[in-house]
């Protein structure tokens, strides 16, 4: 826009002197032919009335007092001149004929001689300025030439050239406003937009596939951001449903493998109970003096795999079925610290940077949390290792509470890295592998993460980050 403007001012002070040029130059010739006209009827009228013959030798006579009258009269300088280019007679004061003013140019007199008006205007420029002298032939009455009639015509642009100077003047003040006046809009305009195109981006670099995200309101704007706001609302849409498929989706594929796994456990103490009962059956002899101690061996054994059956069972059923969250109002710090009370284990240390961090949750549930993570990292170091630590810390970093607990065990291989939530894996020898697929469960019902570090040999560290939920 400003750029344009600029153009444009060029443009029009160019053609403005151009044309204020054109329009000097049409004056001053329409000026010049005026003012010869009036000369030469002047001129006439003094040769109806002389008392000389009229010949070219007799001009000097007859125009000897006349010619001075004649340039008063009109405010120009009158030359005459013979048809051959001699001067005859000048209105300048005192001259001499050889030096002041020479003759016609050969050129010049052959052109007023060719053209149909024998008129000519020869114009030149001296210093930068341009003279005009024009040439036209004197006739007697019976339109015989007798002479040559010569007006030196020096133009006067001064008052042409004040007007344009005044003009660009005015032209300039005027496009200097308007450039002052497109700064401004361009600075609000630009404003105006960025605004609304901060708005946008801020949106854009929070938007995330795994959370609710906001749409974006604006009341008033432009065309081309109201379109870009409805392609990102519409996207928004579009995100939101697709994270409602895909999580349907692994809810699905998680009961599959869920189903799976625990049809899997429950066949494992089937075979062994139904090899051993096999057996009682070939062998049992009511007469065997140790038939009691038999019983009792078949009985623990069985009682061993239904026991096994029930943990898997229990198991399963606390990770289908998520407790119904009881809220309420605690101090996530004292939660955390009461919690490693039930441990009896003298090398866990428990850190926190805040006295209080208040948030509205389900205790248990929070109790639950700790509890897992707590037992996973106690199991993480081996039992002959001299020196171990489990650290719990809580902070508060920002909108959310982070609760960290390290161990000082083996850490997790690289090939269990990517499968450590998954329901059914365990590094154990023992257990179905659902404590840390139901800590994940309840984290994310309150809109938290898990995340964990780990390094071979050195041990590992779980992070839980929760939203502080206010009242």
């Amino acid at each position: 826009m400003i750029f344009l403007t600029l153009i444009s001012s060029i443009l029009m002070a160019s053609l403005s002197v151009y044309q204020f040029k054109t329009a000097a130059k049409e004056y001053h010739e329409e000026r010049l032919e005026r003012r010869e006209t009036a000369v030469k009827e002047h001129i006439n009228y003094i040769l109806n009335t002389t008392t000389y013959p009229l010949t070219t030798e007799n001009l000097p006579l007859i125009f000897k007092d006349e010619i001075y009258k004649l340039a008063d009269i009109h405010s120009l300088a009158i030359n005459i001149y013979s048809l051959d280019g001699k001067l005859l007679k000048s209105s300048k004061a005192s001259f001499t004929v050889d030096t002041i003013l020479p003759p016609i140019p050969n050129y010049i007199l052959k052109l007023v001689q060719s053209s149909m008006d024998k008129r000519y205007v020869d114009v030149q420029s001296i210093d930068g300025k341009k003279f005009r002298s024009s040439y036209t032939q004197i006739k007697d009455t019976k339109f015989k030439p007798l002479g040559i009639l010569n007006l030196p015509y020096i133009p006067d642009d001064g008052f042409y050239e004040r007007e344009l100077r005044n003009f660009l003047i005015s032209l300039g003040q005027v496009y200097s406003i308007m450039l002052i006046v497109a700064f401004i809009l361009a600075y609000f305009l630009s404003s105006y937009i960025t605004k609304f195109l901060k708005s946008i981006t801020d949106k854009i670099t929070e938007t995330r596939f795994n959370q609710k995200n906001e749409k974006i309101e604006l009341e008033e704007s432009s065309k081309e951001i109201a379109l870009l706001v409805h392609a990102y609302n519409s996207m928004v849409e579009e995100l939101e449903e697709s994270a409602s498929k895909l999580a349907q989706s692994e809810r699905e594929q998680a009961w599959r493998e869920m189903a799976k796994q625990v049809a899997h456990e429950i066949k494992n103490p089937l075979t062994p109970m139904r090899l051993t009962v096999q057996s009682f059956q070939r062998k049992f002899d009511p007469n065997d003096p140790e038939v009691k101690q038999k019983m009792s061996d078949y009985s623990n054994t069985l009682i061993q795999q239904i026991d096994t059956m029930s943990s898997v069972a229990s198991a399963f059923s606390n990770f289908a079925s998520m407790p119904a969250q009881q809220n309420e109002t605690l101090n996530v710090v004292d939660v955390v610290q009461l919690t490693l009370d039930i441990f009896n284990e003298d090398y866990i240390e428990f850190r926190s940077d805040e006295k209080e961090v208040i948030t509205i949750m389900d205790r248990t549930q929070l109790i639950r949390i700790v509890t897992n993570l707590v037992k996973n990292a106690i199991q993480a170091i081996p039992e002959h290792q001299a020196k171990k630590s489990v650290i719990v810390s809580v902070k508060k970093e920002g909108e959310q509470v982070l609760i960290s607990v390290q161990d000082n065990g083996t850490g997790i291989e690289t090939d269990n890295l990517n499968r450590i939530f998954e329901p059914k894996f365990t590094t154990k020898n023992s257990g179905m592998g659902l404590g840390l697929g139901i800590i994940k469960n309840i984290i994310e019902n309150y809109n938290g993460t898990i995340t964990f570090e780990t390094a071979s040999g050195k041990g590992t560290i779980f992070n839980v980050f929760l939203p502080i939920i206010k009242m």
